[in-house]
């Protein structure tokens, strides 16, 4: 067995619209935020969910009281699943942060974090959530890097070149825990030759 995840960002926010990076800042949902939770939450509401995992920044909390208001499903805060802490870089404008990513993989932002991290963190989420949600389909509502860290570790993608990737959303993307993860040393997933890895599509 294996735990399916379905994985959405959080709505739109003021700083998004306003160009800035805001990291570990508490964003606030703009109109179109909001209504991006609301079509979040009709597109997921007959998914077969049995529970909701989600960053606990504000624009995360936000979306997913207006997704789920009636709170069917149980909901799991968690700090693993916040963006990547850009230190004294949160609330930096978006080209400046797309300009630092890759000398941050591995060197922490000052006052902040580095991506190597944030994979770090997302593999013991996975870890917990394999031993005790198998067999379960779950949502999980973050940010770009905590997607970034899911491709990484399940579909072997390079970390380097999903930093650096354009960055595309869509309405949700799907992901497959094996039923061992709880046992691995969280090496990610290595990509099969001349088979592309799910969610390279």
């Amino acid at each position: 067995m294996a735990v399916d995840i379905v994985y959405e960002t959080p709505g739109a926010t003021t700083d998004d619209e306003a160009g800035i990076a805001g990291g570990w800042l508490p964003g606030q949902l703009s109109e179109r935020g909001r209504q991006d939770a609301r079509e979040l939450g009709e597109r997921r509401r007959t998914d077969g969910l049995n529970a909701i995992f989600c960053s606990d920044l504000p624009q995360v909390v936000e979306t997913v009281e207006i997704a789920f208001p009636l709170r069917e499903l149980p909901v799991h805060f968690d700090t693993r699943l916040r963006e990547c802490d850009h230190g004294r870089f949160n609330g930096a404008p978006v080209a400046e942060i797309a300009e630092l990513r890759l000398r941050h993989l591995d060197e922490p932002f000052p006052h902040g974090q580095s991506y190597r991290q944030v994979v770090e963190q997302v593999a013991g989420f996975l870890r917990d959530i394999s031993a005790a949600w198998n067999g379960t389909r779950v949502l999980v509502v973050a940010h770009a890097s905590n997607r970034w860290a899911l491709e990484h570790l399940l579909n072997g993608r390079d970390l380097a070149e999903l930093l650096t990737a354009p960055d595309g959303w869509r309405p949700g993307w799907s992901y497959r825990l094996p039923s061992d993860w709880s046992r691995r040393d969280f090496q990610p997933a290595r990509k099969q030759p001349g088979r592309p890895a799910r969610g390279d599509r």
